[in-house]
């Protein structure tokens, strides 16, 4: 799992939540577009779950590298609250930083249908 956040303590609890959950996960976190891109490739993830605003970054630009990288690469946002006006671009998922644990319930059909990959999801 590739977890796309700024915050290391919500990338942690997001990892923890997904463990509670019943989901054997390795999880690796990056919060630029270069370090994105470079795990995409090294780390090759199952799905990744990505903030929708990061300073100097923005889940826009994650989903859009991901996309590019492989349009079935299942993709989540995770946010803290979005404003009245404020829609992130279509994923495959979106949940709340206070609503963890519907992130396992969110992922798991996802991951179900993930081409396999090397390594762990």
């Amino acid at each position: 799992m590739l977890l796309v956040d700024d915050s290391r303590d919500d990338a942690e609890l997001a990892e923890y939540a997904l463990r509670k959950g019943g989901l054997a996960v390795q999880c690796r976190r990056v919060d630029t577009g270069a370090a994105l891109a470079d795990a995409l490739e090294a780390f090759a993830p199952h799905a990744v779950v990505s903030d929708v605003n990061l300073p100097g970054f923005s889940g826009a630009e994650a989903l859009a590298l991901v996309r590019a990288h492989d349009p079935s690469l299942p993709f989540v946002f995770l946010t803290g609250g979005l404003a009245p006006d404020d829609d992130p671009p279509p994923a495959d998922g979106l949940v709340l930083k206070d609503d963890l644990d519907a992130l396992p319930d969110v992922l798991r059909p996802l991951l179900g249908a993930a081409t396999p990959r090397d390594s762990q999801p």
